[in-house]
């Protein structure tokens, strides 16, 4: 017995009793992490509005790894019929314009008024180191900690318009989560941002006045999207600038066709840091949702958007598995060496790669 306690001394010697606790707790993460995932267990807890297990639905979602596929796919068709009650709002703008404090702003007002809010954040990822800062939750400093508010931030990757991989299963997993608004916030105006219109009910395009109109080539395509236009930092010196900013789109909003909606897009002006005008944004989106729910465009307008993600989700699964093959992996290596020596063009790599599948 005394040689048992010598060696357990021994064995813990100059290990002080915090980094034996550290040990053991990392030693419980990881058998918590490789225990076998139950997706019923697992969906019955995001009904009962568990943000935990629904973040880790979420990961599960977004997994490149193949084991998690068929779990996730699972997940996702135990939470449909929970799905499609929340009112879906995307959030775009350039670089600077106050998205994150917009939102953490917009955000509280929605669950002072007794809304459940999720925002699904997107970050833009590295194109060199693929890596991603991930840092909304953060900026959010008071949205965080709200019981009512969840934040995802989730890195870009090589999605269109910055929008993550797998954030429309997402939002199908905080809908069933009990969440009555979601709210996706895109890296911002730059890529294409058909992707985050074709998820969301209502489109949100946040503008500084006195910036300039560097984005003059992708204007049009922008504006034709929003359903408002909100120009935010309208305070202080900014304040008179903003009004005219405000005229100017106005005028310009009513040279664009009308849209299958009937819904004209309107210009407001708003100042998140000083937390005025938010209120105004909410009434406009809730006055687009009566007009839409009435004369059954926004109901179309989902089904349509369903249909897209059909197409969408079809082409990602075809990619992915034609880049997957082993045959394509080693012919695509030997394709770019002879491109490289221009033995060959990309077109005819391309053809021949393809013929290898068909």
């Amino acid at each position: 017995m005394a040689k048992e306690k010598k060696s357990a001394l021994t064995e813990n010697e100059g290990v002080s009793q915090s980094e034996i606790t550290n040990s053991l707790s990392i030693k419980n993460i990881k058998k918590k992490r490789n225990a076998k995932i139950n997706p019923k267990v697992l969906v019955a807890s995001i009904l009962k509005k568990d943000t935990t297990a629904l973040s880790r639905a979420i990961t599960l979602v977004e997994s490149k790894n193949a084991d998690h596929l068929d779990i996730a796919n699972s997940i996702i068709k135990q939470c449909l019929p929970y799905a499609n009650k929340s009112i879906r709002i995307g959030i775009t703008g350039v670089p600077g314009v106050g998205k994150s404090t917009f939102i953490e702003i917009f955000g509280k007002h929605l669950t002072n008024a007794g809304k459940r809010v999720a925002v699904l954040a997107i970050d833009p990822s590295s194109s060199l180191t693929k890596g991603s800062i991930l840092g909304d939750k953060t900026r959010m400093e008071e949205l965080v900690k709200d019981d009512n508010a969840y934040i995802r931030p989730s890195a870009s990757g090589k999605s269109l318009g910055g929008v993550a991989r797998k954030t429309r299963e997402s939002i199908i997993l905080c809908e069933a989560a009990g969440f009555d608004v979601i709210i996706i916030e895109t890296v911002g105006v730059g890529q294409s941002e058909t992707t985050v219109h074709s998820m969301v009910d209502f489109f949100l395009l946040l503008k500084l006045a006195g910036a300039g109109d560097e984005l003059q080539g992708i204007k049009r395509g922008i504006i034709e999207m929003a359903d408002a236009i909100a120009i935010n930092k309208a305070d202080g010196d900014n304040l008179k600038r903003a009004k005219l900013a405000k005229v100017e789109f106005n005028r310009a909003l009513h040279l664009y066709p009308t849209k299958d909606s009937n819904w004209q897009p309107k210009v407001t002006l708003c100042s998140a840091l000083q937390n005025e005008g938010i209120d105004a944004i909410w009434n406009i989106v809730q006055e687009y949702i009566d007009t839409t729910t009435q004369n059954n465009y926004f109901n179309n307008k989902r089904k349509e958007q369903n249909k897209f993600w059909l197409i969408q989700t079809i082409e990602e699964q075809l990619k992915s598995d034609f880049f997957n093959r082993p045959d394509i992996k080693k012919e695509l290596a030997t394709q770019l060496h002879l491109i490289e020596n221009d033995k060959t063009t990309p077109f005819a790599a391309a053809y021949y790669l393809l013929n290898l599948v068909h």
